[in-house]
């Protein structure tokens, strides 16, 4: 059985990627602008731990025009959903091993 520092995701390391999986495990889809605006990051970074976190099967892309606008929304997939919830049930019991 893994201790809890090892059961921790590596994919999930980056504080952008942890910050995009916790807004997906809550608001299941987001578009870019309002993941953007919450994260306050370029548009690049997001573009680079998106793909990152879609080759893990994380997440999905789905790109669609509103009007004329292009508007890609991003979906947490139940391989993310429940990769990211064991990340922070391991987090949780590092933490409380520490008190």
């Amino acid at each position: 059985m893994k201790n809890s520092i090892e059961a921790l995701n590596k994919a999930f390391e980056s504080r952008v990627r942890l910050g995009i999986m916790s807004i997906l495990i809550v608001a299941d889809s987001v578009d870019f602008g309002t993941l953007k605006e919450q994260l306050k990051i370029t548009d690049g970074n997001i573009a680079s731990h998106i793909t990152a976190l879609e080759k893990l099967e994380y997440v999905s892309i789905k790109k669609q025009f509103i009007g004329k606008k292009p508007n890609t929304t991003y979906l947490i997939t139940a391989k993310g959903r429940k990769a990211f919830t064991l990340h922070i049930h391991a987090l949780e019991k590092l933490i409380k091993q520490t008190l």
